[in-house]
């Protein structure tokens, strides 16, 4: 086992002496001999190689040799990859911005049922798409949410000065609670009388 920086170190040595094997093969015999060498690594560069095997190619890059057909581990709706397994209703909350109700509202408008996401055909997943992007989510959201915090900073408001002192803004107690918006409490000495 050893510790967990003895076994980085082991892999980026393992891959080291792949890449080093790589263009070895391809000086010596060409395009011949290096489809024979597959040694089977559990991640390289990133990807997750479950069922895959790393083949040396003639060149001195490694790249993956899919045994079978790709499966679609995940899909992807508004530049988020949503759960496979999930009813689509509930996949499509992973998205900020779509909440259950909205998303029980695109369902509706859109006419697909709500299955399992792996179990949507490519035309749906782009009905579905087309749908989303009516919406405003994800980046577009959080920089209009921003832009409005820094108006309301910018004209000096009650509730931007609240925004600026990190505290609650709609006329909650602060004397005691509050701890989400002021953080975890600092001791202050003698404060009692």
């Amino acid at each position: 086992r050893g510790a967990p920086w003895t076994r980085l170190r082991t892999a980026d040595r393992n891959r080291n002496e792949t890449d080093a094997m790589a263009t070895r093969c391809s000086a010596n015999f060409g395009s011949i001999r290096t489809s024979t060498t597959k040694p089977t690594l559990r991640t390289y560069e990133g990807f997750r190689a479950v069922n895959n095997a790393v083949t040396l190619p003639a060149s001195s890059s490694v790249r993956l040799q899919r045994n079978g057909p790709v499966k679609v581990q995940c899909a992807r709706i508004a530049g988020v990859e949503v759960p496979n397994k999930k009813r689509i209703e509930t996949s499509l909350t992973y998205i900020y911005g779509i909440g259950l109700t909205t998303s029980q509202m695109i369902l509706s408008d859109t006419g697909i049922e709500n299955k399992r996401t792996y179990e949507l055909e490519e035309t749906e997943l782009k009905v579905l798409r087309e749908e989303v992007e009516k919406y405003m989510v994800e980046g577009d959201l959080r920089r209009f949410n921003a832009l409005n915090i820094k108006r309301l900073k910018d004209i000096g408001c009650y509730r931007g000065r609240r925004h600026v002192a990190n505290l609650p803004l709609r006329g909650q107690r602060t004397k005691t609670n509050a701890r989400t918006r002021k953080g975890r409490a600092k001791t202050v000495a003698n404060k009692k009388k």
